[in-house]
C-alpha cells in the first residue's frame, strides 16, 4: 500500500475515534462527544469541493454543538473546502490546536524488547482506569473515554507498558480502520519520562497493528510536542500534512 492520502487517514481516524454523536451534510462531518477531545467534538470538511453553501451549514452544525451544550468547533485540514474556510473567516473564528498528522507503511518490528508490555481490550477498565490515571483524567473525562471506546467498530487494542516493579508506566491506543492503523492517547506517567516506556508501548502497538492487517499508519501529535515528534519519527513515521481547529471567540 502506498502513503494514505489525508482522505484516507482522515476517515480512518473518524472510524477509529468516533464521536457518541454525529451528523452528516453533504462531506461535512459533524460529531460530539460530551466535549471530550476536540477529535470528537468538531465540524471538518472531506472534500476540498464541497464549499456551496458554507454560511448557512455552518450556522445549522453550531446549532447542533449548542444543542449538546458544547462550544462550536471546526477543525481545518487539507480537505477543508476554500467556501467553508471564508465562512470561518467571515464570523472570525480563532485558530488553536495546531498539529502534524504523520505517516508510514507499516515495517517489521526488529526493534529489542526494552520494556514489558501487555495488550487489553481497551474497553476492560484494566486498561482504559489505567489511561485514565496515568492522564490525570477526572471522573467526566474518564467516562467519556469510556463511552467512545465502546463504539469504535474496528479492531482496536489498549497497550501498557510496565516498569520493573510492574507499575504502569505508559499507554497507548491502537485501531486499524479501512488498513490504516491510528494511533492515540500516547501517554507516559511522569516519573517515568525518558526511559523508553512511550516507545515499548508504540513499538508492541506497532507489531499488533501489523499482525492485525494494517499497511500504513498515521498519528496526530501536537505541533509543539518535539519529544513526541523525535519519538514518532525514530519509528519510521514522516510528516504528511498539518491541521489546526477553528472556534468562536470569547464575547467582550
Amino acid at each position: 500500500m502506498p502513503l494514505p492520502t489525508a482522505l484516507q487517514i482522515e476517515t480512518a481516524a473518524l472510524t477509529a475515534w468516533p464521536g457518541l454523536f454525529s451528523a452528516n451534510d453533504g462531506h461535512w462531518v459533524w460529531r460530539a462527544a460530551r466535549g471530550y477531545s476536540n477529535r470528537a467534538n468538531s465540524i471538518q470538511c472531506l472534500d476540498p469541493g464541497d464549499g456551496a453553501d458554507a454560511a448557512v451549514r455552518l450556522g445549522r452544525l453550531t446549532d447542533l454543538f449548542t444543542r449538546h451544550g458544547l462550544s462550536p468547533v471546526f477543525k481545518v485540514t487539507p480537505l477543508t473546502a476554500p467556501g467553508a474556510l471564508a465562512a470561518i473567516d467571515a464570523v472570525d473564528w480563532s485558530p488553536f490546536g495546531h498539529s502534524h498528522v504523520l505517516c508510514m507503511q507499516m515495517r517489521a518490528n526488529t526493534a529489542e524488547p526494552r520494556h514489558h508490555t501487555a495488550l487489553f481490550d481497551p474497553r476492560d477498565p484494566q486498561w482504559h482506569c489505567v489511561q485514565a490515571e496515568l492522564s490525570g483524567y477526572g471522573d467526566y473525562d474518564a467516562e467519556s473515554v469510556r463511552l467512545i471506546l465502546e463504539r469504535v467498530p474496528c479492531d482496536q487494542r489498549g497497550v501498557l507498558a510496565y516498569d520493573a516493579n510492574g507499575v504502569p508506566a505508559a499507554a497507548v491506543l491502537v485501531a486499524v480502520a479501512n488498513g490504516i492503523s491510528i494511533y492515540g492517547n500516547v501517554v507516559t506517567r511522569a516519573s517515568h519520562r525518558g526511559q523508553g516506556f512511550g516507545r515499548a508501548g508504540m513499538n508492541a502497538a506497532i507489531a499488533w497493528a501489523r499482525d492485525a492487517g494494517a499497511l500504513a499508519a498515521g498519528i496526530q501529535v501536537a505541533a509543539g510536542n518535539t519529544p513526541a515528534i523525535k519519538l514518532y519519527s525514530s519509528l519510521g513515521f514522516a510528516h504528511a500534512y498539518d491541521y489546526h481547529y477553528r472556534k468562536p471567540q470569547p464575547a467582550k
